[in-house]
């Protein structure tokens, strides 16, 4: 492989992830409209068997953890085009932030955190169920900005789009108007 080939190759690769997030995002709104919001302890105890609700409940907590996965990935990822190093991914939130990317390490930890609890925890206890979720729905604005100032970063830093514009027009609109979700 030539040198001009592999950069592009990486190009490339950062363009089909800066439109999987873009992807992400359409999915994740979607799936935060299926519920109402707030959630109560109370409300999920009533319905507790109904399957369209637990449905787009674990449609938004696994649509969550894709984008914030995605977007970990991709910034991992701009940095060989940057030319950046960064041997940890706490340096890379931190080069982030500093660009106005993330709103700070803490927010992307926190973020992470909600994700992982309810990757590892098979709670029964409902108020704490909604008690999740509605963090989710409240971390979720926070992660449309991210992944939008991530895009407009790629776009006007290293040049590279995402690969196509089949989500584009959703995810402008999304992410311009983020707590519509």
């Amino acid at each position: 492989m030539t040198a001009p080939s592999l950069l592009e190759d990486q190009r490339r690769h950062l363009a089909s992830l800066l439109e999987a997030i873009q992807r992400c995002v359409y999915f994740l709104d979607a799936s935060t409209r299926d519920v109402s919001w707030p959630l109560t302890g109370q409300y999920l105890d009533l319905h507790k068997k109904d399957n369209a609700l637990y449905e787009a409940l674990a449609a938004v907590n696994e649509r969550f953890a894709k984008l914030q996965d995605t977007l970990g990935s991709a910034m991992r990822h701009s940095l060989v085009l940057s030319g950046e190093q960064a041997d940890s991914f706490i340096k890379i939130l931190a080069m982030f932030e500093k660009l106005g990317v993330i709103a700070s390490i803490e927010a992307w930890q926190l973020a992470r955190t909600a994700r992982n609890l309810a990757a590892h925890d098979y709670e029964t206890d409902y108020d704490k169920v909604a008690l999740h979720f509605n963090t989710l729905r409240e971390l979720t604005p926070d992660l449309f900005v991210a992944a939008r100032r991530f895009v407009d970063y790629c776009a006007g830093t290293l040049n590279v789009n995402p690969l196509t514009v089949d989500f584009e027009a959703e995810f402008m609109q999304i992410t311009s108007t983020p707590l519509r979700c």
